[in-house]
């Protein structure tokens, strides 16, 4: 067992040292290097996969979701409606999304974070209309003044970029999966504009409905959100197999009758021992989820009373056992702190 202060990395000495290379590799779920060979299931190419859905992979060999949970996730793909699952911080609503996906291989998730400044404008496209008029004043005072209407309509594709939801509504034969996570971030009005949305699949964008006579063939190429270069016909995308959309919430507010009938909801109760034990053996292994399971115990009695995430639960055993400190139990107390105590 290390000295209490030999896991420090930082030691408040005030004196220069070269600590930092005795940090050891991150958690998994914090690790944000590049791996350069691209991925297939990363199609952006930002790394994000090694990090949030390789982390997830894990979880998916090992997630054995309950009877109800199973029965509400296959109701939501039969019915093609969206998922509204609510749960506490931790419960493994996030991790539901990318189960499926890995599954039924159906790709990486789209995921749509949702905050108070969200709007629907955000998860459908957006549109670069200063770049275009950069671009557009760029070429009039060129010395090749070839840049005439042909091209400000055909190049407007060029600066329109399609959102999470946008693209999971492009047409494909096999449903994307779309992420809309904490949807009780929101303002008010966001849950209420989604509705029409979901209800029938499809959009349009403005920009390319105007000029759609115009274009070749009546079609605009666009970026999708995973960086692709898709057709759009006709200024409107519309699905042909409805996404499978995860809403998820923490049950910070009510939502209003009309999307709560257009959803399908499963509520996520508090994990149990084993189910906690798999999560943390997806992320650090096994010798972490043995030499871990009195925390995991500690946590679950806690839990009773108390408001916590099985995050912090993550936190505390890859610390404890990268760090292998003196004061092993109180560190973890430290960093399993109760999320609703009082300010």
């Amino acid at each position: 067992m290390s000295e209490p202060s030999e896991w420090l990395i930082y030691r408040g000495a005030g004196e220069p040292h070269e600590g930092i290379e005795q940090l050891p590799p991150p958690p998994p779920w914090r690790d944000f290097g590049g791996r350069g060979a691209p991925d297939p299931d990363d199609p952006g190419g930002d790394g994000s996969a090694d990090r949030r859905l390789g982390g997830y992979r894990h979880i998916a060999e090992l997630h054995r979701p309950g009877a109800e949970e199973l029965e509400m996730i296959n109701a939501a793909l039969y019915l093609r409606r969206p998922l509204l699952v609510t749960g506490s911080p931790g419960a493994g609503k996030s991790t539901l999304a990318h189960s499926v996906a890995h599954e039924l291989g159906l790709g990486r998730v789209l995921r749509w974070p949702i905050v108070s400044r969200s709007a629907l404008q955000d998860g459908l496209y957006h549109y670069d209309a200063i770049a275009r008029l950069q671009d557009v004043q760029i070429a009039a005072h060129g010395a090749a003044a070839g840049a005439t209407g042909a091209d400000s309509a055909e190049s407007v594709g060029s600066y329109i970029r399609l959102g999470p939801l946008g693209t999971a509504l492009l047409p494909s034969d096999r449903p994307r999966v779309l992420l809309i996570d904490e949807l009780d971030k929101s303002d008010i009005d966001l849950p209420n504009d989604l509705l029409n949305v979901l209800e029938e699949g499809e959009f349009g964008i403005p920009e390319l409905e105007r000029i759609a006579d115009r274009l070749p063939d009546g079609e605009a190429e666009v970026l999708d959100d995973d960086g692709n270069k898709v057709k759009v016909r006709g200024g409107r995308v519309q699905c042909r197999a409805f996404p499978f959309v995860v809403l998820t919430s923490n049950g910070e507010r009510d939502f209003p009758a009309p999307l709560m009938r257009r959803c399908i909801h499963l509520e996520l109760g508090r994990p149990d021992h084993q189910r906690l034990a798999t999560f943390v053996r997806a992320h650090l292994g096994d010798e972490a989820a043995r030499s871990g399971d009195d925390l995991i115990a500690h946590f679950l009695e806690r839990s009773r009373s108390e408001l916590l995430a099985t995050d912090q639960l993550l936190n505390a055993i890859y610390l404890t056992d990268a760090a292998a400190p003196a004061g092993r139990d109180r560190l973890a107390d430290l960093l399993i702190q109760r999320l609703d105590r009082p300010r």
